[in-house]
């Protein structure tokens, strides 16, 4: 049936329309532009105010990452699915110690001459980062108030299964070899040259370490990074990421407030005595707070990279995941086990010439992870430690090249030792089966002339 047209000229009815088509309008564009918004800058001074660590605001998060279930990172991407992360609890935090300062180990003038780590200062956060995912409700489609109750059940209640989301892999790198699997996919703009490395690695770890100070985060030095901070305080030349390791209850801090952030670092190039800034971004893996490993596709959980070459830190957290097998065991997904005593107190000590915090048995640390060699070897990778300036040099190309060579006759003579001895083996095994088959072959003859000799004439043979 038609409305009246007198009814659609009512002045009520055009405002009430009018009115819907308005706020309909609003919250379209109010939904694309949330769709579409890129990383919103914001001022130094709130970056150094998300710092302070004495502050309500940080009161507020202590209380929230205080909670025993753990929330879900944020996933800053526009079409990554919502994921729901299960419950963890805390052992990890490390106890209320002051750190014990340790003197780095010495590194020369000559390693630095294209980097000033007297110039080199963040200026910290430069982008806000999105708020984290709400948890999903236990039940997303309750029951109507006025339904009858379900009937009881004869059967025992199943016990509680623990079930982590199922997981898809999160990081992506550049390629399968070792090289290019040390770049993100996201930011990779081609290999970065040897020359060139050494200084990203060491801009690289520097923004990190003093980003983390800033705002109060605690953060230490592990695997490969933690080697080169023991032969001299520095990246081992042959190193192609960095690895530092956190605590759950900071990776957790991490997810929730800070993953998606942008970071600037500026520093003086002493080559043309300009500052120069460089951006980083940390990026927090949405299934960080999970206890399990999955397929292994996420064993690391956060990243901290340049978005300029796509090199980066990987970052991990330890937790107790095994309490009840294991208690005061905390590890990472990659196998890494380690008891609280190995890794609190922190040492204070400085790497790359910026502050850093070491394990407190560092050497154990490294014995168990790459062997006694490690630590004693000098030449390692194509490069050799020299003594005196304490610092790994490249082998030049032509001593590298005439080492290979002599390296190879030395195998391919001990190849033609090993063949030759395994002849000569072969030979006297068929000298000595040849004897035993003319032994045989002897000794069943003289048995059948035995057998054809007549009865009497045996019975001649004289006895003993």
């Amino acid at each position: 049936m038609r409305p009246p047209i007198a009814f659609l000229f009512n002045q009520k009815v055009i405002l009430l329309l009018a009115t819907f088509l308005i706020i309909s309008a609003v919250l379209s564009t109010a939904a694309v532009s949330r769709s579409k918004e890129p990383y919103s800058f914001y001022s130094q001074q709130q970056s150094q105010d998300a710092g302070q660590p004495q502050t309500q605001q940080k009161q507020e998060q202590q209380q929230e990452t205080s909670v025993a279930t753990a929330k879900p990172t944020q996933i800053h991407h526009t079409l990554a699915p919502q994921l729901e992360t299960s419950a963890s609890p805390e052992t990890s935090a490390s106890p209320e110690t002051t750190p014990e300062p340790v003197p780095a180990p010495a590194a020369t003038a000559s390693s630095r001459s294209s980097i000033s780590s007297a110039a080199a200062h963040p200026s910290h956060i430069i982008a806000s980062p999105p708020k984290p995912l709400t948890t999903s409700p236990a039940n997303p489609h309750p029951a109507p108030a006025n339904s009858p109750p379900a009937p009881a059940s004869t059967k025992p209640a199943p016990a509680a299964v623990h079930q982590e989301p199922a997981q898809y892999k999160y990081f992506h790198e550049s390629g399968f070899s070792y090289e290019l699997a040390h770049y993100d996919r996201r930011f990779f703009r081609g290999v970065v040259p040897y020359g060139a490395h050494r200084a990203g690695l060491t801009h690289l770890v520097r923004s990190y370490l003093t980003t983390f100070t800033a705002l109060h985060l605690e953060t230490w030095l592990a695997h490969g990074t933690l080697l080169g901070w023991w032969w001299n305080g520095l990246t081992l030349p042959w190193d192609f990421d960095l690895d530092a390791q956190v605590s759950g209850e900071t990776m957790r801090v991490l997810g929730e407030r800070y993953n998606g952030s942008l970071h600037e670092y500026t520093y003086r190039n002493e080559t043309t005595g300009k500052d120069e800034t460089r951006v980083y971004l940390l990026d927090v893996n949405p299934f960080a707070n999970d206890i399990g490993r999955g397929k292994g596709e996420n064993v690391i959980d956060a990243r901290w990279i340049d978005v300029k070459s796509g090199m980066f830190v990987d970052i991990t957290a330890l937790m107790e995941r095994d309490p009840k097998g294991r208690p005061g065991v905390v590890s990472c997904k990659n196998f890494h086990n380690y008891e609280k005593g190995e890794l609190y107190p922190l040492k204070e000590t400085e790497y790359e010439g910026v502050p850093a915090l070491v394990p407190y048995a560092y050497e154990g640390i490294l014995v168990a992870e790459y062997g006694e060699k490690s630590l004693v070897v000098t030449e390692y990778h194509g490069h050799r430690w020299d003594p005196a300036v304490k610092e790994w040099f490249k082998i030049p190309k032509e001593e590298e090249d005439r080492k290979k060579a002599e390296e190879a006759k030395k195998k391919e003579e001990a190849k033609k030792k090993e063949e030759a001895k395994k002849k000569e083996e072969a030979k006297k095994k068929a000298e000595e089966k040849k004897k035993a088959e003319e032994k045989k072959a002897e000794e069943k003859k003289k048995a059948e002339e035995e057998k054809e000799m007549p009865q009497d004439t045996r019975d001649d043979k004289p006895t003993a």
